[in-house]
């Protein structure tokens, strides 16, 4: 005879079903937390290895290689007038747009040599100098030349 609960509605005396009920009830959901926790500790790990070998990726290599692109801009600047002996000095002819683009570039490369590593400092103080007297026009700036002269010795000896 089948009776049926009337709070379930589900059999009540059937014995067909009750293992699978009692080993499900048994069974309980298992728990995700470790799968969880490899997953982070995993994450965290290769973001680890990941920021070691960026930080250790030769950043500092980059200088060098900046340094001499300043030393070559410079250079492909070309020869900058020295009105600085001049007791009235004539007026220059400015300078083309792409010799200006150039004295830009080594100062900017400069400075990033030198923000990277420091020994590279003068260099780009005396680029700096440089780039101030040229893109003013002011080639009777006897600093400006001392400027020159130092930038050109420093790009020398790289």
């Amino acid at each position: 005879m089948r009776t049926v609960d009337p709070g379930t509605g589900t059999d009540a005396g059937s014995d067909v079903g009750s293992d699978d009920e009692e080993s499900s009830a048994e069974r309980a959901p298992r728990s995700r937390r470790p799968l969880v926790l490899c997953g982070v500790a995993g994450f965290l790990l290769g973001g680890g290895v990941l920021g070691l070998l960026w930080g250790l990726s030769g950043v500092h290599a980059g200088a060098l290689d900046d340094a001499l692109a300043a030393c070559q801009a410079l250079d492909r600047v070309g020869e900058l007038p020295d009105t600085s002996r001049d007791a009235q000095p004539a007026l220059t002819p400015g300078l083309t747009p792409e010799r200006l683009h150039r004295m830009t570039a080594a100062r900017e490369l400069s400075a990033a040599a030198a923000q990277v590593n420091a020994t590279y400092q003068p260099l780009a103080d005396h680029i700096d100098g440089v780039a101030r007297m040229v893109l003013s026009l002011h080639f009777n700036d006897i600093s400006g030349q001392r400027h020159l002269v130092q930038a050109q010795e420093i790009c020398g000896r790289i």
